[in-house]
């Protein structure tokens, strides 16, 4: 008998308080628990795998560039005093990967808006709270490696996925 998939989760999801304003995005639903129950989770924030403190200074994408630019050197990730944040954003993607990786994980449900696990919607870069399409950066490292990726709200398509 195979082993039950296993999911990556943002931390934040889960009720840890990880983010940025050292809360938690805590994201209540029957799958989770059951998926919890069943071994399935890793959680895991990647801005605190490579050592970020919670809390710590909002960071964005630099405005109108893609994650894959950041992974590929071509731009970066700034906070809101201007300071770049780029290595340590993309330290924890690379932590994402090896543990997703390590862990079996083919899937992941990130909390979007995120510049580390956005996965459909992130901050424009310009810290004055608008989002736009795209991904941040663990979310499009993990696409690259052919872990799908998902957002919260996404959860019944997981599931499907998970079923088929």
């Amino acid at each position: 008998m195979t082993p039950p998939a296993r999911i990556l989760v943002s931390a934040c999801l889960l009720g840890q308080p990880v983010r940025y304003d050292g809360r938690a995005k805590p994201f209540a639903h029957p799958l989770l628990e059951r998926w919890a129950a069943e071994g399935r989770l890793v959680p895991l924030c990647p801005e605190m795998a490579a050592g970020m403190p919670a809390p710590r200074t909002p960071a964005e994408i630099a405005p109108d560039v893609a994650a894959e630019a950041v992974l590929d050197g071509a731009a970066g990730v700034f906070d809101r005093d201007g300071g770049d944040v780029t290595a340590p954003f993309l330290a924890g993607a690379r932590k994402a990967l090896d543990i997703a990786r390590r862990q079996g994980c083919a899937f992941a449900l990130l909390a979007d808006g995120s510049p580390s696990c956005g996965s459909r919607l992130i901050y424009d870069g310009r810290f004055q709270g608008r989002k736009q399409p795209g991904m941040g950066l663990t979310a499009a490292l993990l696409r690259r490696h052919g872990v799908a990726v998902y957002a919260e709200d996404e959860i019944d398509a997981l599931a499907a996925r998970l079923s088929a």
